[in-house]
């Protein structure tokens, strides 16, 4: 051979690797190295596999047993509809769950859109989520598939559903990836708690309704709508194969394609949009601040707070609590699950006004690890504590934040309880047991507070740092026992009135609680101080360890 052709064989253009094989080859590995990283996020995935596989194995067999129930079909159709609407809020409440396939890393790239959709889309097919919605809509086709030709229409309509449900995932995370990736975006994330609480607390009450006999029909009227609402549609289609109106299955077929391809369509463009054009969110927002700076002096409700150091503290914890995304999950499911409580308790029809205490307790926890809230930062506070009486006014103005939000919402809760529940002749006693719950609980969380601190990690899903796990759990499971102690006087009278039959005498738990609530916060805080003041090294030590 002469080096001429030596030459232009080396020069000729060798035939590109293939895109989707790149991309579903490093997922793999990123996911590999991952698991590597340490024993515990493995023994995590592992165990999130498990659970995940054993979820969607007893829903099968739960809808293998429902075959040729007349109501299968509409459970199997709003079985789909939750998935996709699961698969559509997930990327919105946690989006960091799959940093591999953030397309914003690969705007540097000379890639084309739609090859890269392919490549994304097969990628996204790896991993726990889209096997379990393969197994559980397997499931659902199972339940509903009758006979040769609904089979068939069962196969089409699995593929159908899983690519639908991820294609939706990645273009609504594309579509927001702008926002979920800004500091304001990942506020949203504290809404997951939250989400997966109220979700919890509706699929309980649900699942009580449909064991009532009959409890299937109930969803008939919701299933006639769903089962032309795409993806469910396919399944519908499976379900009308079946009893022969392939006019019908036809059409679910087709609607679920549909939506499938305006999907790709959609997920395309946005893709496009971003890889192409600028991002301008930090100038904006950089702008915006700086507006914003050109005051001077608190403003809007901040003015009405103490002057001095008192007010001082009191924004900044307030601050924290509604920008810091730790604390605002923190604060969300707490003001959340503390008012889902009686709620719930209320639609299950066995409700009781004592499902309020859940505001207090849940609130009253928000004073444990106060030092450990501000993170790397507590340095700043830790420098202006020289004495006890400095820590006590830290402490006192972190449990005045905490009482301005806390009271009002304990008094809404409560009088709501009261309302819908009942009845009235309990609201003064709950009410001064719910205060005096509160003010234990913030003694109880300043002394945990000195006495067993641990620093929260400032990235990840995590609020404990590794190796603090122990000291979380004990400070937390102290403060509850040291709480009840601290209550039992209270809890006596009560119970002593109620047994003496002296229930015109129950008005006076009120005053008493505000009185015993406000008199062991304050002792509590005054405990507290001096430990702060002399372990202050160790503290800060505590807290930065994450």
């Amino acid at each position: 051979m002469s080096a001429e052709s030596t030459a232009a064989a080396a020069l000729r253009p060798t035939a590109a690797p293939s895109l989707t094989g790149v991309f579903v080859r490093l997922k793999l590995t990123l996911l590999r190295n991952g698991l590597r990283q340490s024993t515990g996020r493995t023994v995590a995935y592992v165990a999130s596999v498990i659970v995940g596989l054993l979820f969607a194995a007893g829903a099968v067999l739960g809808l293998i047993a429902l075959r040729g129930n007349a109501h299968a079909g509409a459970l199997a159709v709003l079985l789909t509809g939750i998935l996709t609407l699961g698969w559509a809020v997930m990327p919105l409440f946690f989006p960091a769950g799959d940093e591999t396939l953030d397309p914003t890393r690969l705007v540097m790239l000379p890639l084309r859109p739609r090859p890269l959709i392919v490549s994304l889309l097969t990628a996204s097919l790896i991993g726990v989520g889209p096997v379990v919605t393969l197994v559980l809509v397997t499931g659902a086709v199972i339940a509903v598939a009758h006979g040769p030709v609904a089979a068939v229409v069962g196969v089409l309509a699995v593929v159908l559903t899983v690519l639908v449900c991820v294609s939706l995932a990645r273009a609504v995370a594309t579509a927001a990836v702008r926002l979920l990736t800004s500091r304001r975006g990942r506020d949203l994330a504290v809404l997951g708690g939250l989400f997966l609480a109220v979700g919890g607390q509706v699929v309980n009450i649900a699942a009580q309704k449909l064991g009532r006999p009959d409890g299937l029909s109930v969803l008939e009227p919701l299933g006639q709508v769903l089962r032309w609402v795409p993806p469910a549609s396919a399944i519908g289609a499976v379900e009308d194969a079946g009893r022969g109106a392939y006019g019908r299955a036809l059409a679910g077929l087709v609607l679920a394609a549909l939506a499938l391809v305006l999907l790709l369509w959609w997920w395309q463009r946005t893709l496009t949009t971003l890889m192409t054009s600028p991002d301008s969110s930090t100038l904006q927002a950089l702008e915006k601040d700086g507006a914003r700076r050109s005051g001077t002096g608190p403003r809007g409700p901040a003015r009405l707070l103490p002057d001095g150091r008192t007010g001082t503290v009191m924004l900044r914890t307030l601050r924290y609590a509604w920008r810091d995304p730790k604390s605002k999950m923190s604060w969300a499911t707490a003001l959340g699950v503390g008012l889902l409580v009686p709620v719930v308790s209320a639609v299950q029809g066995n409700g009781s006004i004592f499902t309020a205490f859940s505001a207090s307790g849940l609130l009253g926890m928000q004073m444990y690890n106060q030092f450990g809230q501000d993170t790397s930062a507590f340095w700043m506070v830790a420098s202006t504590i020289a004495t006890p009486r400095d820590a006590y006014r830290e402490l006192r103005a972190r449990a005045l934040a905490l009482a301005l939000i806390g009271v009002p919402f304990v008094t809404l809760v409560v009088v709501g309880a009261a309302a819908f529940i009942g009845p009235w002749s309990d609201f003064l006693e709950v009410y001064g047991l719910s205060l005096a719950v509160l003010g234990a609980l913030m003694a109880t969380g300043a002394l945990s507070s000195a006495l067993a601190p641990y620093s929260i990690p400032s990235e990840g899903n995590k609020n404990v740092s590794p190796g603090q796990g122990a000291i979380a759990w004990f400070s937390l499971l102290g403060g509850v026992v040291a709480c009840a102690v601290l209550c039992s006087p209270l809890l006596a009278l009560t119970i002593w009135l109620h047994v003496a039959d002296l229930h015109a005498l129950l008005w006076v738990l009120l005053p008493t609680g505000v009185v015993y609530g406000t008199a062991v916060a304050e002792l509590g805080l005054r405990l507290a101080a001096p430990r702060v003041a002399r372990r202050l090294p160790e503290i800060l030590t505590a807290v930065s360890k994450g």
